[in-house]
């Protein structure tokens, strides 16, 4: 394979930063520095000046306007996130954070994880909004780990995607890596992790359709992902293959994807808890201007 490609996936960085790296001479072969596109085969022997590592973001406590906390005991904190919000700090991100709101709130999370998201058990996109649940204790969040890698949560999801889906109803069952040449998107590649998506269509209208979603696993952007496989991309998602007129004529700015529902066994008491969270205006607004057309 091509050498940025190589250093890529033996070090873990991304294309870009390995192509960076590559440049300016940081990796040689064989003891001699090549181009970033020349082919490493098997026997060859690689050497690799490593960037220092990213210092971990700090936590910034700050209010986050339409952050609801939906449900909270001395275990967990269940909240419905608003757009525009990331669920912990990460490099290259300087707006608000679930975590940063948290803790403006008075919540106390749990110390487990690392530095900067420490108590997040799973995430949501920046742009998608809905129902995400943190630990506030040490044993809340052993367990709502364990039962998120298990698959034993069962996370909810509705999209509004272009076009109408055949089968109405299906699994969509493809691995997702990092895209090949875009690093900031995803994409369905052979060699990426399993990948399982359940939809069932909910509501048709004459250019798009609202269907509910069971994801099954937990890849980034996963949803987004597997209904731009199919040529159905959520609507709005300009990032996924989105048709810009549509969104710009629902007044929408980001994908229409909302994580509805979220139900698990309580991590203390083994009993089941659901919740449920409503559409935000944007995504309301949108819904009610294709029933309209319908």
């Amino acid at each position: 394979m091509r050498l940025d490609q190589a250093v890529s996936r033996l070090f873990g960085l991304s294309r870009t930063a390995a192509a960076t790296l590559v440049e300016a001479g940081d990796a040689m072969v064989d003891g001699v520095p090549r181009p970033k596109s020349d082919k490493v085969a098997a026997g060859a022997w690689l050497e690799v000046k490593l960037p220092a590592p990213v210092t971990a973001p700090a936590v910034n406590t700050e209010p986050v306007p339409g952050l609801t906390i939906i449900y909270s005991d001395d275990d967990i904190v269940v909240v419905d996130k608003p757009v525009g919000v990331a669920a912990h700090p990460s490099p290259g991100w300087t707006g608000p954070t679930v975590i940063g709101g948290l803790a403006a709130m008075g919540q106390t999370v749990a110390t487990s994880g690392a530095a900067e998201r420490q108590g997040v058990v799973h995430r949501l996109d920046v742009c998608t909004t809905g129902l995400m649940v943190v630990a506030k204790s040490e044993s809340a969040y052993s367990v709502l780990k364990r039962a998120f890698k298990e698959r034993e949560v069962d996370k909810r999801y509705h999209a509004v995607v272009q076009g109408h889906l055949d089968p109405l109803r299906g699994t969509i069952d493809a691995p997702i890596d990092r895209h090949p040449t875009a690093d900031y998107r995803y994409a369905v590649m052979s060699g990426g992790k399993p990948s399982v998506t359940h939809y069932d269509t909910l509501e048709a209208f004459r250019s798009a359709s609202l269907v509910d979603v069971k994801l099954e696993t937990g890849r980034t952007h996963q949803i987004r992902v597997h209904f731009s496989a199919l040529r159905h991309p959520c609507v709005g998602d300009l990032t996924y293959g989105a048709d810009p007129t549509l969104a710009a004529r629902l007044h929408l700015g980001r994908q229409w994807l909302h994580a509805r529902e979220l139900a698990f066994r309580h991590p203390r008491t083994q009993d089941e808890v659901r919740f449920v969270s409503e559409y935000p205006d944007d995504l309301e607004y949108a819904l009610s201007k294709l029933r309209e057309s319908a």
